[in-house]
């Protein structure tokens, strides 16, 4: 049990033995704070959970390396999150001592977020900073989490997460513009449904052209710019296999049989035989490519050797611009343009196909790779444009007024009770 003294200034020093048998002091200026305190401090350790009041001087960004020690991710996740720490987390609190984080400011941050970021952005920030103060409440630096109960900002379904586009479309305008060496990428992603990291992982051991199935067993991951394999997929139930549609299998057999494969056996590579990287497929194929099916923007020929290039930016406002060559018009839309198709919306699109098309759930969930049947149902499929004949036809006969209403023009015989 600890002891109170009355020191020279008169104040009162609380004295106690913490947990390990070290001396403890704290001064309070009445000896009834001193003798609450000691109170307190006595209960937590009965109780197991006694913290240091010293303890919450160290500061976030000092203890920031404590937490990112004991973290095992994959390195994706650790890249994603060491990059949300650097740009969000850090700059407001790493100076802060634990102790002095509340739940008001937390709840403050969080507001002032939501005001310039999306609320995916928001949320992942506060799962970071709430996961760090939850590792310094078990490491008894702080006695609870301030960042409990903080409301977060609700996330809001947006018309850019609706888009898909038709088989048609898909075969008819958008493979055929694809450069060469990606058609049969593009066409896989589209015809199967696979994630951009499991279309670049894909080996030739992995790809059966006389059964028509792909086997997805291995992924590659990007950070950083670097491009590494990964011999499991991201989850238990995406390593699974998934038929091939004719037209892919015509696109595979036309690649293998035109571009060498990667150094480990890989499908696709790029121009110099390594893997493709995600950003520079997508700047320099994926978007020109939307532009020339005409999917995105527009460029039209107004002249000889004169190219209009026409594009809306994010407020919606529309521009034009004017180029000698029809490829830097290309170039400048698929830059400039807001919105457009993106790679991962083939596999929104193939989900939205199965289903449209009667697919049972758990199939398509199985050639999906989900865990769930309620992932695919929530997140990959979309309502199909028009209804069924039947919702509409449902109202068909119903008049916009009574049967019985007289016709206009019509007058009522006054009664004779009434004459």
């Amino acid at each position: 049990m600890g002891h109170i003294v009355k020191t020279d200034a008169g104040s009162w020093r609380a004295n106690w033995r913490d947990p390990s048998g070290r001396q403890r002091a704290k001064t309070f200026p009445t000896k009834r704070d001193a003798s609450r305190f000691l109170a307190e401090v006595e209960s937590t350790r009965n109780r197991g959970f006694y913290v240091d009041p010293h303890a919450g001087r160290v500061k976030l960004g000092d203890y920031l390396p404590t937490w990112l020690a004991g973290r095992s991710h994959e390195i994706t996740t650790d890249a994603r999150d060491r990059s949300i720490l650097r740009t969000h987390v850090v700059p407001r609190w790493a100076t802060v001592p634990l102790a002095k984080i509340d739940h008001s400011s937390v709840q403050a941050w969080v507001a002032e977020l939501s005001a310039r970021r999306s609320a995916a952005t928001v949320r992942e920030c506060y799962r970071l900073l709430s996961s760090i103060l939850r590792s310094a409440v078990r490491d008894r630096v702080i006695a609870y989490n301030p960042a409990e109960g903080v409301r977060l900002p609700k996330r809001r379904r947006k018309d850019t997460d609706e888009r898909t586009i038709t088989r048609e479309a898909f075969l008819h305008k958008l493979l055929p513009v694809i450069p060469d060496r990606y058609v049969a990428l593009v066409a896989v992603a589209g015809g199967t449904g696979l994630r951009w990291g499991e279309c670049v992982g894909l080996r030739w051991n992995a790809v059966d052209l006389a059964a028509r199935q792909v086997h997805v067993v291995r992924v590659a991951v990007e950070v950083a710019g670097t491009v590494t394999g990964k011999p499991f997929p991201k989850s238990r139930a995406g390593r699974r296999v998934v038929p091939l549609p004719p037209f892919v299998v015509e696109a595979l057999r036309h690649h293998q049989g035109t571009f060498a494969p990667g150094p480990a056996g890989e499908v696709f590579t790029n121009e110099v035989g390594g893997p493709p990287r995600r950003t520079l497929f997508r700047a320099r194929v994926w978007r020109p490519s939307l532009v020339r099916a005409g999917l995105l923007g527009e460029v039209a020929q107004v002249a000889v050797d004169q190219f209009e290039a026409t594009w809306r930016d994010d407020a919606g406002h529309e521009h034009t611009a004017t180029f000698a060559k029809e490829q830097h018009a290309v170039h400048e839309v698929a830059r400039r343009c807001s919105g457009g198709l993106r790679f991962h919306d083939l596999r929104h699109s193939y989900a939205t196909w199965l289903v449209s098309d009667g697919v049972p759930v758990n199939d398509v969930q199985r050639v999906m790779g989900h865990e769930r049947p309620s992932t695919t149902l929530d997140l990959y499929t979309h309502a199909r444009l028009g209804f069924d004949p039947r919702l509409t036809d449902a109202f068909a006969d119903f008049p916009l007024t009574p049967a019985d209403e007289s016709e206009p023009g019509e007058t009522e015989e006054p009664s004779e009770e009434g004459s």
